[in-house]
């Protein structure tokens, strides 16, 4: 559980946060196998007997005052008595993972549905798009095969298919057959036929083990659909071109029901691989993309506000549907026309899942996104809480998560892998703020109790494995970590415990959160405003604003690049890198709608160092490819010049970029040999990410250079408004410079 704050000396009261301009929160990876430092948890067992504060709920930890009959809770300081089972557990405390560490890790035992569970299989199932193209089919039939190599012996595993009908396969036979029920194309229409009719549930989820090559061989059967297969009524001819008959949305609320006879019996968790080629144009859950079209040719109206909200809830109802069936719902888009992500998003995100877009079939990296995603292990049913002590609290919380109902603080996460990252700011809950000379520091302490399910390997001992081969058992677990932070007595202290990229997180949530409910245009004001008043409070603090002749204000000299303060100076170069981001770029500049969801759905997750590599790339030089020339340059085609560097590597998280510059030395290989420093060092950085960053070679003078050449934004303009500028970043810290000096007046 790696969990970073934006600061790590809180600000002393409501006045001094106020005063510094810094957002005051934290952004947890519930899941991260270590902590941000690499520290690994103490594990125990009996978490059930964790003792908790009878007033505020914490559970107890190594900041709490112990005796031999009670305890002082950290964060409120209530004390609590000890059960006569408690004392005799911490009469030894080596044995007790709670009294070794502030983060520990502990087994639960199971209760209710999931002890009913104990031995349920993983199920997967891949639903697939056949209103589509002979290329689409190939990529996906290269991405299951991939899936089939990572999937664990005992998984169960299911193949559909939609158009104007939907395709169940039964691989358990001995040669793949395919029963279809068609799709009815009204918006209002119901399937004739329940799928549990048409094929028996257990009939179509097949052990993967057994059944490898029969479900390839099924795979090998899939084609487009035709106008030839298409009923009559099925689509709408348009100038001769028959239009629709992707029934995707009727295809997954009949495929949720299918699946929730089985939760709680078969399976704990299903996972549903939707592969989509375009928008849903069929039947119920049909998607009217013509708002795009006349949302991009109006002159009215705010298209980058327009194209942003759901004009549907359909999706976001199925995915209560998909939650209540134990089913997790992952979309891969593989289109470049407007599909309405916008609409699709609730699907993946409030059901678990993720979300995938790819623009072409050509360099998609989809079977690779496919075998990472499966080969990493993720956690389900999973419940995080938050507690501080009672000075502050949690205000807003941002992540793909769904909150209780009934207690504050309380998220629900349907499954949850090592990458996925929530955040939370805090205010003061009073006007006292924290004593400036009490010992009582403050606290934050983030529960997370999780799913997993166990492989047969790793709960068998060789002289029991047959007796229960290919049986996978489910686990529960809590996750606590209880953290002490110091407070700031003054601005100088507070601006030095700045984490930089933690504020990234915290800004990207808000603008995102802005964009959505008010439009690009807002969330770009809302970004710039925070900065200017930041630069502001900061030039008051430490008294640097100086006036030049006498005291005309319009010719203060105002310190734009926070030279005082080591901690502060990245934050420019991040607001003006987000304000070049597709996430806030507008409509006119190029953006595909469906592109910026895909975006904003992505960076909600990613914690903050790669959230820094995806807003801010980094660019390294190397003088050959076994040896590194520069750590790190300014994103500008001044510092590919000055540096005199044949090679540059630019890693923008989704997409790594090998340019050799055009006065490179003829005799470097090109591309880079695979054994070489280079080559290992982009491998390392691949391992590490959550999806598959696109490799391109470019050779400057020979290969178009324009992707790596979009990415030196430092010479680009913040509005997209002109020409690309020698003027980018430094007509920005002018206009910042302004704007300061008229919040001033």
């Amino acid at each position: 559980m790696a969990v970073r704050a934006t600061v790590s000396r809180f600000p002393i009261d409501s006045d001094s946060q106020e005063a510094s301009g810094i957002p005051w929160g934290l952004t947890v990876t519930p899941f991260a196998f270590t902590d941000e430092n690499d520290q690994v948890p103490a594990y125990g067992s009996d978490g059930h007997l964790l003792p908790r504060c009878e007033n505020c709920y914490a559970y107890f930890n190594t900041y709490c005052e112990l005796d031999q009959w009670a305890w002082n809770c950290s964060l409120c300081g209530t004390l609590n008595g000890l059960s006569a089972k408690a004392i005799a557990r911490y009469s030894h405390p080596q044995s007790c993972a709670e009294m070794m560490s502030s983060f520990i890790d502990l087994e639960l035992p199971l209760e209710g549905l999931e002890d009913e569970m104990l031995h349920a299989r993983p199920v997967y199932v891949a639903a697939v798009d056949l209103a589509s193209s002979e290329e689409f089919l190939e990529l996906i039939k290269s991405a299951l095969q991939a899936a089939l190599e990572a999937l664990a012996p005992g998984s169960l595993f299911g193949l559909v298919t939609f158009s104007h009908k939907i395709g169940l396969y039964d691989v358990q036979g001995p040669i793949p057959v395919v029963k279809n029920v068609f799709v009815p194309q009204e918006t209002e229409g119901t399937l004739p036929i329940e799928l549990e009719d048409v094929m028996p549930l257990l009939q179509f989820l097949a052990p993967v083990e057994t059944c490898k090559d029969r479900i390839t061989s099924a795979l090998e059967t899939l084609r487009p659909t035709t106008s030839w297969d298409r009923t009559p009524g099925a689509g709408q001819v348009l100038d001769g071109v028959l239009m629709g008959g992707r029934g995707f949305g009727v295809a997954m609320e009949a495929l949720c029901n299918y699946l929730g006879s089985e939760y709680g019996n078969t399976f704990a968790l299903a996972r549903v691989f939707a592969f989509l080629s375009g928008p849903p144009d069929y039947g119920p859950g049909q998607l009217d993309t013509r708002r795009y079209g006349e949302q991009y040719a109006s002159k009215g109206e705010d298209a980058d506000r327009a194209l942003l909200p759901e004009q549907t809830s359909f999706y976001k109802d199925l995915a209560s549907v998909a939650v209540q069936a134990g089913v997790c719902v992952d979309i891969f888009a593989v289109t470049n026309e407007y599909t309405d992500l916008a609409s699709l998003k609730f699907l993946s995100i409030e059901s678990g899942g993720s979300l995938f877009l790819y623009s072409n079939t050509d360099d998609s990296t989809l079977p690779q996104d496919m075998y990472r995603m499966l080969s990493r292990p993720y956690a389900f049913n999973c419940v995080l809480r938050l507690r501080t002590s009672t000075e502050f609290k949690s205000g807003h919380s941002y992540g793909h998560f769904f909150p209780d109902p009934q207690y504050e603080n309380v998220q629900h996460i349907i499954c949850c892998d090592s990458f996925a990252t929530y955040a939370y700011d805090f205010d003061f809950a009073n006007n006292v703020g924290f004593s400036r000379h009490s010992s009582e520091l403050p606290m934050v302490q983030i529960a997370f109790q999780y799913t997993v399910v166990v492989p047969p390997e790793e709960h068998t001992s060789s002289g029991v494995v047959s007796s229960i081969r290919n049986k996978h058992s489910l686990k529960r677990r809590l996750r606590i970590r209880t953290l002490q932070y110091g407070t700031a007595h003054n601005l100088d202290e507070l601006y030095d415990s700045v984490d930089p990229e933690a504020v990234l997180s915290l800004l990207v949530h808000k603008v995102i959160l802005a964009s959505l409910e008010q439009g690009v245009r807002e969330g770009r004001m809302l970004l710039h405003d925070w900065l200017v008043i930041l630069t502001a409070q900061y030039n008051e603090a430490f008294n640097l604003i100086q006036y030049k002749n006498g005291s005309s204000s319009n010719a203060a000299q105002i310190d734009v690049t926070f030279s005082q303060c080591p901690q502060l100076q990245l934050l420019p170069r991040l607001a003006f890198a987000l304000l070049r981001n597709p996430l806030l770029r507008f409509h006119e500049e190029g953006v595909h709608p469906d592109y910026r969801i895909y975006m904003q759905c992505l960076f909600s997750v990613l914690e903050p160092s790669s959230l820094h590599r995806a807003i801010y790339p980094m660019l390294t030089s190397y003088s050959t490819p076994d040896k590194q020339a520069y750590p790190r340059h300014s994103l500008s085609r001044a510092a590919l010049i000055t540096s005199g560097s044949p090679i540059f590597v630019l890693d923008a998280f989704t997409t790594l970029i090998v340019f050799y510059s055009s006065t490179a030395d003829p005799s470097l290989p090109f591309p880079p040999p695979h054994d070489c420093l280079l080559r290992s060092t982009i491998n390392k950085l691949k391992q590490g990410r959550c999806i598959t960053p696109k490799l391109v070679f470019i050779r400057g003078g020979h290969d178009d250079a324009t992707a790596f050449e979009n990415y030196l934004i430092e010479e680009q303009d913040v509005d997209g408004s002109g020409l690309t500028s020698v003027t980018g970043f430094a007509s920005f810290l002018e206009d910042i410079t302004q704007s300061v000096l008229v919040f001033m007046k």
